[in-house]
């Protein structure tokens, strides 16, 4: 027998490995199965090339739970070891030294086995002892047995073994009993293992029987050696790809199209994305993509192995130059995993590219679902951005889709104002907003619909983009404005008149909380409403922005503006105008004169002491005045005010123009609706 201790610069490695890999202690089963699965490729590699001739057998790996023993052994018939083998392999293990140890890997369980090959030793993370039994492939080999306790002292020396292969044998401690249970196994390997290229076998496939499920005897196979992503697309049907989309997201509807990678160029890369479909709300994951190292399952936490915007497929990546061991910041600071963050990047946006070339009415059958998809990239990624202005999509209020070229060509002509800008009307609510279409199709405007969460920052980045190129909402201004061609028509109204209408409809506008109304006049189509009511389009768009961007929580405490235009050569409104006037003249015209007076007497005041300082008497005369202009100016508008209380039509055509918009709810709404009753 021999004796010895393990070769290490620490005093005792194991007390070290429980401290740093406790919280990651599951993935001790990864590793030792990862090692049997090395083991058993060898052996095949060697048969291959004629370097071992005898039986290869069955090449499986074998997962034992033997609860009264209190046992976990991983078998193989892989190439086996030597005492020579395990010497060097087990024994020796190279350390810089604690302390340098400790310091650089403290924060990484993964790093600690994946920097010293220390995968065996991740055993004791869950095991008091642990037992090698192993008979190399070599001929004339003999069987050997290593033991050790947990302590740096380890016994190894000959023992009886039938079959070719090594068997690990874990004594599982009391803290870990959870590894004595064959689900939590089954958990474990169906999580690490179920792809592995060699069969990994566990436990027996189990069967319905009087009333409960029971052990045949028949042995479990867990993985499957052959995953879709390893196979050539041309031996694939769509029927494949989408039984091994629901083989690894099971309950999901169908994806909608998938991206077979395959590079062996500068890197190795296999593996297959999915574009499911997203619910509408934008719901990123950070486990939907897993990475496989040579099939061997590593992390759902792939942030830096692919675009952010990517987060939103499904999928597999599988490759070797990712090391099976990694941690977060490898992940993000390594050279390899950039270069293949930029393969993914090309590869699905080419890949979007060819689907609409392919087929243009199946790519627009699938628009909706993929567009919160096209426009985060497009939003966080510059190089998609590019590609993706080739392929990209809008779509109008007619639910027909343009390309960026074919809408720009189709709205040039009518739809450039007159600084030389081409304007793009936008909805976002067809059926809030449809009066405001009618009226944009009406002068033979398209109007494109942006419904979509992220619709408010994409509407921006295609206006830095896109040259000479604004966005304006439909419901920002009346028809005619939309698209600047001219100055405005005046609205044909005295500075008197102007006043008189504005404390009319000013008295009459619902109070709401956090929503103000700016009155102003404007000569439209004498067929227009009475009244329309718009939004600022830049107020609008950061209060939206601010919904769903960090930091922007100013705009959102900031009132809703919203213009009310009265059009002044409606019958409705001339009329309204006239009345007024036949019934205020009488009353306001006194005290407009007197402000008029008022205010002709300060201006004259304050030229008068421009240039010095006022007097006592200067200072008490324009105090006087203006007490005077300010109690006339009240009591003229409270005589309108009055007046337009009474007047049940002034109410009418507000609510009319707020009920279009949505803006009338509660009592005004139940009010409206007895007036109207009232008014037939």
């Amino acid at each position: 027998m021999q004796k010895g201790q393990i070769g290490v610069t620490t005093e005792n490695i194991f007390p070290v490995i429980k401290k740093f890999l406790y919280s990651d202690h599951e993935i001790f089963l990864r590793e030792l199965v990862s090692n049997a699965i090395d083991a058993t490729q060898k052996l095949k590699t060697l048969a291959s090339f004629g370097e071992y001739k005898g039986e290869l057998g069955e090449m499986r790996v074998e997962v034992k739970v033997d609860k009264e023993a209190g046992t976990l052994t991983v078998s193989d018939h892989g190439i086996g070891m030597t005492s020579d083998d395990i010497d060097k392999y087990i024994n020796q293990i190279a350390f810089s030294g604690a302390e340098e140890f400790l310091n650089k890997y403290k924060d990484t369980a993964n790093a600690i086995i994946g920097h010293f090959g220390l995968g065996f030793y991740s055993a004791f993370m869950v095991a008091k002892k642990v037992e090698i039994r192993s008979l190399s492939y070599k001929e004339g080999a003999e069987a050997v047995k290593w033991e050790c306790d947990g302590s740096p002292e380890y016994t190894m020396e000959p023992t009886e073994k039938a079959t070719r292969g090594t068997d690990i044998i874990l004594y599982i401690d009391d803290d870990n009993k959870e590894f004595l249970e064959q689900a939590r196994i089954d958990a474990l390997l169906k999580k690490y293992c179920r792809f592995l290229p060699v069969p990994v076998v566990s436990g027996k496939e189990q069967e319905w029987k009087d009333g409960k499920y029971v052990d045949t005897d028949k042995d479990k196979v867990i993985n499957s050696t052959e995953p879709t992503w390893t196979k050539k697309p041309s031996e694939l049907t769509d029927e494949d790809y989408r039984n091994f989309y629901h083989e690894l997201y099971p309950g999901q509807e169908d994806p909608l199209f998938w991206i077979h990678l395959n590079v062996d160029y500068p890197f190795t890369l296999t593996g297959i994305l999915f574009f499911p479909k997203i619910k509408s709300n934008l719901e990123i994951r950070k486990d939907r993509i897993q990475l496989y190292c040579n099939q061997v399952y590593v992390t759902d936490s792939v942030e830096g192995v692919v675009p952010e915007f990517m987060m939103l497929l499904q999928g597999v990546i599988d490759s070797p130059d990712i090391p099976l061991n990694v941690s977060r910041s490898y992940l993000q600071s390594d050279t390899a995993v950039k270069k293949i963050s930029g393969y993914i990047t090309k590869k699905v946006a080419s890949r979007l590219d060819e689907l609409f070339k392919a087929n243009r009415a199946d790519f627009e059958s699938k628009w909706d679902d993929i567009k919160i998809f096209i426009e985060y990239g497009m939003l966080t990624d510059e190089k998609f951005c590019d590609a993706a202005m080739k392929f990209v999509l809008l779509k109008d209020t007619e639910e027909k889709y343009y390309t960026l070229d074919e809408y720009r060509t189709l709205v040039e002509a009518s739809q450039t104002d007159k600084d030389g800008n081409i304007v793009y009307i936008y909805a976002t609510d067809p059926v809030a907003q449809y009066n405001y279409i009618h009226a944009a199709n009406e002068k033979g405007y398209n109007v494109l619909l942006m419904d979509g969460q992220l619709d408010g920052h994409f509407i921006s980045m295609l206006e830095s983009k896109l040259d000479k190129t604004r966005f304006v909402r439909v419901d920002s201004d009346v028809a005619e404005n939309l698209i600047p061609k001219e100055t405005k028509k005046d609205s044909g109204l005295t500075p008197d008149q102007i006043s008189l209408l504005t404390n009319l409809f000013h008295s009459q506008v619902p109070k709401t909380e956090k929503c103000d109304f700016l009155v102003s006049f404007e000569s439209l189509d004498p067929a227009a409403n009475p009244i329309l009511i718009t939004q600022n389009e830049y107020m609008r768009r950061m209060k939206d922005m601010a919904a769903t961007q960090p930091g922007m929580s100013f705009y959102a405490e900031l009132p809703d503006n919203y213009n009310m235009i009265v059009n002044t050569s409606q019958p409705v409104i001339a009329r309204i105008l006239e009345d007024a006037q036949k019934a205020l003249d009488e009353k306001v015209g006194p005290l407009r004169a007197t402000v008029n007076s008022d205010n002709e007497k300060l201006t004259a005041l304050r030229a008068e002491i421009k240039d010095n300082k006022p007097t006592d008497e200067q200072t008490a005369q324009e105090k006087e005045l203006l007490a005077a202009v300010d109690k006339a100016r009240k009591e003229q508008e409270t005589i309108i005010t009055d007046y337009a209380a009474t007047q049940p039509v002034i109410k009418q055509v507000i609510d009319i123009a707020l009920l279009g918009n949505g803006l009338l709810q509660g009592r005004d709404l139940s009010e409206f609706i007895k007036r109207s009753i009232a008014l037939l």
